[in-house]
Order: C-alpha cells, then structure tokens, then sequence
C-alpha cells in the first residue's frame, strides 16, 4: 500500500512538471533532463553507489575530446554528452561584433573554429554508439574562465533528443542520431563575453528556450516536431544561465522563467503573461523547482533571495501576499536547489556550506553548516535513494544522509575537475569531468 501511495504520489509530480503527457514510467526509470525526471535533482528509482574512488566501482570511464560542463542525461541503454571541441582550423581575422556587452567584453575571442558535437554512449559499456558533429563555428565571443562553448545540457522526451549549443544552434535528433531540424536563434551578447549556459525544457510537442542576454533578449516556444516557432516575446531582462522550468497547474501549463529582474510565468500555449515577482539578485543562473501549488526560485551573486510563489498568482506580485514565504540568507549562485519531497537543501553561493528548509513554510531545519572535504561547487546536488550527493568542482563527492541534520556517509575522490551536475539511473551514477564521462556503479551486491 505504501509502495502504491508513493507511486500515485510521483505521477501526480510527473504530471505537475509536465512528463506524464509523454512517458511517466520511463521518465521515472530514465535521467531525461538536467534536473531529472522530477526537474528537482531527484531520481526516485535510482540507488547508486555511495563509496567510489579512482579504482573502485568505476564500471567504465570514456575519454572525450573538448571540453563541456554539460550534464549527460539518460534514456534506456543509451546516454547522451555534449561536447566542444577546438579545431586547427583558425580565421586569419575577427569581424567587428555586432555590439558590445555594458562594461564590454572581459573575455577574448578565439580565432579558432570549434566543432560542437553529440555523442551517444551505450550505457553497458560506454561505447560510443553515434556521434554528430552538428555545428562548425568560430564562437562570436569569448567565455569565462570556467565555462564552456558547450554548457547547455540535452534533453529527451523518449522520443527525440534536443540539443543547445546556444548561438552556435539548436538541433534536433531520433535517438538513433537522425537529424530531425535544427534553428539557428542568433547570436547571444552575454555579460561581458561569459557565454551561455541554459538548458531547454520540453513538454509534449513544446519545447521551451530562454533567451535572455545583453542584447533583445526573448522566450521562445518552438514546435518539438519541427523546430518551428510557436511563439516568441520580448522580454526586459539581462543574461540570464537559468533554465526554463514547465509546470501544470489546474489545467493551465505554465512557462516560469527565472531571471535576473523578475520571475516570469507564461502561459504556455499563448505566450500571455500569467504572473511575475521581482526582487532577485543579478547574475542569474539558479533554477526553480516546484512544490504543489507553489514555485520555489532562488539567487544569490551580491546578495541571497529566495521566494516561494503561488501558482495561481495573477500580475505582478511583487512585495504582495501571494509570496508565500521569503528567506534571505545562504542562497546559491551557480548550482541549484535540490527539492527532496518537501526539504529544500542549498549551498551558499558557490561554497560548500550547506543548508535546508521545510519547503512548504520556509522554516530552517539546518543553516549554514559547512560540508566537509569540498572547496567550492558549481554542479547542483542530487538527491537518491534518501541520500544526497554534493559534487565539488575538484572531482571530490560527498555523501550524506537525506535528513535535517549532518550525516556524512562518504567521501569520494576521482581526482578530475567537475562543474556538470551529476544524473543517476538504477544502481550508476553518471559524473561528467570537462573531458571525461564515468559511469559508477555498484561491482558487489
């Protein structure tokens, strides 16, 4: 009876965050997005290992060419990666950028073309099935220090594989690596030549882009088919990292965007605005995750905010009541929160200092305890099997106990820099270095 209740539970989840119109079982047995089936770092039928290290556990490990901070994401036998790999072949001058970032670039242009490509993985035995090279370009900017040309992570509906390299294109694919359509969006202007990151969101033949930057920044919804615009509007906003979250609430699909002026929620088959909420902070790249009838979005470069939302708010709710609850304090800039039934945990910015609330009132249970072992951490937590996973950005893992209270249970070395959150998928644990793609899983019952 427990086991039926749990089950109803995750369906009605499915269908809130928008899976169950494509396939709610593989969805829950698969990693099809950045964030999970559950677009809350939670993988409910996973239970990876909880101790590995360099020769212990490691089913297999793939070398890749390039560079990426993507997460790798999971459908069947087949895993999906992304990467961006810098060619020989150089352009002998730059052309003069369309515009300039305010405060300009701070970031230097390659003269190199990159080849931005798609692999797939047999997940057994980390083979590579197929690989694509989908775009050959010079990049019209720079990137940071710690980023990528290819930082935006796949997705899949079960059915098709959608791909962002960002200005460097979007690209559809069938599982079997059949170009379907691709778009070619523009160019981004980020914030002083960072680079890109957002990931899209697909629900049914929808398929969500943000594309907030320096320049006309838009949402997009494209037909998942065939990579025709639905529809498109202009929106007020600056760089934006985030990636768009698709929620049902009472009949009505809705498009929230997390940014740096304001949350947006659209109506997803219109493009009408349904609600928005100020009060973040710049810099935005965290993404939200949704309770029930409410959304959780967080920030935290040059301050800390977070707020829990309504779903059946209506206009600008600013300031208003319809914020069911407000924190101020530790909210994370690069990673994301991870939602774990109704514990929020985060790290303050991008250190590993960790905290939880009760997600449905924002009540505290733990603040601002430091996590052993870790320096600083881009990835997003992961949540199995009542334990939570916190990768730090030198390859070390720690694991503790899904509970409000500090419980280390692991402390796992593989001694290679990672900044792409982790996905789980039955007994492996899938982590992403900037050159390399592990599959951990359990050699012993």
């Amino acid at each position: 009876m427990k086991q039926y209740v749990l089950s109803a539970m995750l369906v009605m989840l499915l269908a809130r965050v928008g899976w169950a119109k494509t396939d709610s079982t593989g969805a829950l047995d698969n990693w099809p997005a950045w964030r999970g089936p559950l677009v809350n770092g939670v993988a409910p039928h996973a239970d990876p290992p909880v101790k590995w290290s360099k020769s212990e556990n490691i089913k297999w490990k793939l070398d890749l060419p390039g560079q990426s901070n993507a997460t790798p994401i999971i459908w069947g036998n087949r895993v999906f990666v992304i990467t961006a790999v810098e060619s020989e072949r150089t352009v002998d001058r730059l052309s003069a950028p369309t515009m300039e970032p305010p405060g300009g670039y701070k970031t230097k242009r390659p003269r190199h073309y990159y080849q931005f490509r798609v692999y797939c993985v047999d997940r057994q035995t980390g083979d590579i099935l197929w690989q694509r090279v989908a775009a050959e370009r010079v990049p019209h900017e720079g990137r940071h220090g710690t980023n990528t040309y290819s930082s935006g992570s796949p997705t899949t509906d079960g059915k098709r594989l959608y791909v962002t390299f960002g200005s460097h294109g979007l690209f559809c694919y069938d599982l079997d690596g059949n170009l379907i359509w691709d778009r070619d969006l523009g160019d981004m202007i980020t914030r002083f030549g960072w680079g890109e990151g957002a990931s899209l969101a697909v629900h049914g033949d929808a398929l969500a882009v943000n594309w907030d930057h320096e320049g006309s920044s838009k949402a997009y919804v494209l037909d998942a088919r065939t990579g025709e615009t639905r529809w498109h509007t202009k929106r007020q906003e600056e760089t934006t990292w985030a990636t768009p979250l698709i929620v049902t609430y009472r009949g009505t699909q809705q498009l929230i965007l997390n940014a740096t002026r304001r949350v947006t929620s659209y109506d997803l088959d219109s493009g009408k605005v349904l609600w928005e909420c100020g009060g973040q902070t710049p810099v935005l790249i965290s993404s939200p995750v949704v309770l029930d009838d409410m959304v959780i979005c967080m920030s935290g470069y040059r301050g800390s905010a977070a707020f829990a939302i309504g779903l059946d708010s209506i206009g600008d709710i600013t300031g208003t009541d319809r914020i069911r609850w407000h924190y101020d304090r530790n909210a994370p800039y690069v990673p994301s929160a991870l939602l774990y039934g109704q514990r929020l945990y985060f790290t303050k910015t991008n250190q590993p200092v960790l905290s939880c609330l009760d997600a449905r009132t924002g009540k505290p249970l733990m603040e601002a305890v430091r996590l052993p072992e870790l320096r600083d951490l881009y990835a997003s937590p992961l949540g199995a099997a009542d334990r939570i996973y916190f990768v730090g950005r030198d390859g070390t893992t720690v694991v503790i106990r899904n509970q409000p209270k500090l419980e280390v249970l692991a402390v796992n070395r593989l001694d290679d820099p990672i900044d792409a959150s982790p996905a789980a998928v039955g007994r492996e644990l899938f982590l992403r270095s900037r050159r390399r793609l592990y599959c951990i899983a359990r050699t012993a019952p």
